[in-house]
């Protein structure tokens, strides 16, 4: 096996032990980027020189040498983020040293290329970007999940072991689910975020996507700023929310979250009973109107009004709408994040973490990005944030984990949702639950990252 295909930590490790020559990993990364991602428009631009000079000043970090990619959302150094746009509604954005760019350097990593990402980060799909669209290594036709589609992408194609992306309503998770990855959305405020373009948000945290959860410890633990120690997940007490979180999911997903559930609570000793929390059937309305508005202090008509035919006709749109969007809205929004924490905080005394699907259906088609529910047809982008907005909502964490795959062999993911500060807690059930499933699902790798 080639050091690229394995975990970020095993690639740590042996270039420490000098096993293996930073030098020679990375343009080997260099080299499969090269190879593999004319097929997945995953890495939109690749750096040689400013990754050859971060390696030689690199210091002696926990991921010394290691090649990373960075969502376009995060400006560099040597480059400015594009946010998958052509063309920016507030300032340009200019280069300089964010703060995940920062974590990264201090702990010796090279950042091998910028990661594509769904324009403006306002999708759950990726299949807009003024670069085009990310594909998704398990089938090129279809979706690899947004808005840190390129991140999920690249990973999945073992193109790097680990990325950074951002989530502010499910963008880590909806790649990690789609790409059959795990991606760790923290608690707001733990993870780096200097030098993001909505300094004033309340929702988008930075955040890793990697292979599996001990790989996610080691990277999260690098944005952290700390070291993420392992702990005990035996014995938890794991909330199941009824209605239509498990029940309007497509049957494979139901059963292999279901499965996975089972598994768990067998492997820690755990146990489950059903829960519910206030302001529930309000969370999707309310995460995304939160979400798609913290950024409207520099919008302006006249802005929009000036943005080409090179951005899509859908952000457009959607900048527009959100221009009539009423205060009141917003506030009603606000009323329903305070109600929800509060819930939650109840509820989080009672169970250690919440559990149901990732996403409702596996990766949606390029082309046509719906999918197909129990209850009706929907835009992916409809559904998705009612599984994954409220981790946002509230501020608390939530961790994607792949449980199996489609009848179409798509991956599925179920998601784990723990109190404000317990990211730990996260990584040592989704750690068990590999343990108990022998890596099946997070060692399974699309036919493309054998190529």
């Amino acid at each position: 096996m080639e050091l690229l295909d394995r975990t970020l930590r095993d690639q740590a490790a042996a270039i420490a032990a000098g096993d293996a020559d930073a030098g020679e990993v990375l343009d080997a990364a260099l080299e499969r980027i090269e190879e593999r991602n004319a097929a997945l428009n995953a890495i939109v631009e690749t750096f040689p020189e400013e990754s050859r000079r971060m390696l030689a000043e690199a210091p002696r970090g926990p991921l010394y040498g290691v090649p990373v990619a960075i969502k376009d959302e995060w400006p560099l150094p040597w480059r400015a983020e594009r946010l998958g746009a052509a063309q920016h509604v507030g300032p340009a954005p200019q280069p300089g040293e964010s703060g995940p760019y920062r974590a990264l350097r201090d702990a010796g990593a090279v950042v091998v290329g910028v990661a594509n990402m769904h324009e403006y980060g306002s999708g759950s799909t990726g299949h807009i970007s003024a670069f085009g669209a990310a594909r998704n290594p398990w089938d090129t036709e279809r979706a690899p999940g947004g808005s840190s589609s390129g991140p999920g992408a690249a990973v999945a194609a073992r193109m790097v072991a680990g990325a950074v992306g951002a989530d502010g309503v499910g963008s880590i998770r909806y790649p990690a689910a789609y790409c059959g990855l795990t991606g760790l959305k923290p608690t707001f405020g733990r993870s780096m975020m200097q030098g993001h373009h909505v300094p004033q948000t309340t929702t988008i945290v930075s955040g890793p996507l990697c292979r599996d959860a001990p790989d996610c410890r080691l990277l999260g633990g690098v944005l952290f700023g700390e070291v993420l120690v392992g702990g005990d997940a035996r014995a938890m007490r794991i909330g199941v929310v009824p209605g239509e979180l498990w029940d309007d999911t497509q049957p494979a997903v139901r059963e292999a979250c279901n499965r996975a559930l089972e598994t768990l609570k067998d492997a820690t000793g755990s146990q489950v009973e059903e829960v519910d929390f206030a302001g529930r059937e309000h969370v999707l309305i309310a995460s995304v109107l939160i979400g798609q508005t913290e950024d409207l202090a520099n919008v302006t008509p006249e802005r929009i009004e000036a943005l080409g035919e090179d951005v899509s006709i859908i952000a457009r749109a959607l900048l527009r709408y959100r221009m009539l969007i009423p205060a009141v809205a917003i506030s009603k929004a606000q009323q329903v994040r305070t109600l929800v924490r509060r819930s939650l905080d109840e509820l989080f005394e009672r169970v250690d973490v919440l559990a149901w699907p990732t996403v409702a259906a596996p990766a949606p088609r390029l082309d046509d990005t719906s999918v197909e529910l129990p209850s009706a047809v929907y835009p992916a982008d409809y559904v998705n944030p009612r599984q994954a907005g409220i981790a946002n909502l509230a501020g608390v964490p939530a961790i994607s984990v792949p449980v199996g795959l489609s009848p179409e062999g798509l991956p599925v993911a179920l998601q784990l949702i723990a109190a404000w500060g317990r990211d730990e807690l996260l990584l040592d059930a989704a750690e068990a639950l590999e343990r108990a499933t022998e890596r099946e699902w997070v060692d399974a790798a699309p036919d493309l990252a054998a190529a």
